[in-house]
């Protein structure tokens, strides 16, 4: 082949004997575009050198695998920042659907407050790099955006419980929200754990009044000891030069 490589040119003859003898069944969806505009150079991607001051002592050379290139935008650290000190904005739902494809076009980055884009987290970094294009330091743009997007939001809150009482007034009626929901799980949770520390309690004054009598502790079913074996206990507790005090729960 020499110093020419016709491997790209050859793509559409090759997927066009394939489909000559049943090997693809329906054409590929870039058949036509290949046809119409023959790629130039090869189609695949260029290669990730690594280069030898990166490489470990005792590695051997890495093998000459075709790599994407690492993709990296000046927005990329910003979003990483604001998404680390608000990890919660990533639990919000986010519309990803525009209607042209090109709605970030029409957006203007003076305010932080687009007409047709819902507040979050990518509007305070696409402020913030704005603000840095203007001349403010990382730090200065990041303060300023993210005051906005808080005066904003607190803004929303307030509006949303004041519907919600609106509507409450009238009539409406709305689920368990989610401290509602966290409560009854705290609760759930410290039943557990009552229940489990009972039992645990149970257990240990059958094995102290074990220790003392050589007869297993009897519980009531109620979970507290009967008058015998809580007078055992208390004994044994004075004998000990403990003060003695009601065992029972």
């Amino acid at each position: 082949m020499g110093r020419y490589d016709f491997t790209a040119a050859r793509v559409h003859r090759a997927a066009t004997q394939l489909l000559a003898t049943n090997r693809l069944q329906a054409p590929p969806p870039w058949y036509n575009i290949v046809a119409d505009y023959p790629p130039a150079q090869t189609l695949v991607r260029p290669l990730q050198r690594v280069g030898r001051k990166h490489m470990k002592k005792g590695t051997k050379k890495p093998s000459r695998m075709f790599q994407p290139m690492p993709l990296q935008y000046e927005e990329d650290k910003l979003r990483q920042e604001f998404f680390t000190d608000h990890p919660w904005e990533l639990a919000r739902p986010r519309v990803i659907l525009e209607d042209s494809g090109n709605d970030s076009k029409r957006w203007d980055w003076k305010e932080i407050e687009q007409h047709n884009k819902p507040l979050d987290g990518e509007s305070v970094v696409q402020r913030q790099l704005y603000l840095m294009r203007q001349g403010a330091t990382k730090e200065q743009a990041y303060d300023i955006a993210r005051k906005e997007f808080y005066e904003l939001r607190t803004e929303q809150e307030i509006s949303r419980r004041v519907a919600q009482e609106e509507a409450r007034a009238v009539g409406a009626y709305f689920g368990k929200g989610p401290i509602e929901f966290g409560m009854e799980l705290e609760d759930r949770a410290f039943d557990d754990w009552k229940d489990w520390a009972v039992k645990e309690i149970e257990i240990t004054q059958q094995q102290q009044a074990a220790a003392y009598g050589g007869e297993p502790a009897a519980v009531e079913a109620d979970g507290k000891q009967t008058p015998m074996v809580e007078a055992g206990v208390q004994a044994a507790q004075q004998a000990e030069g403990q003060p003695a005090y009601a065992t029972a729960i």
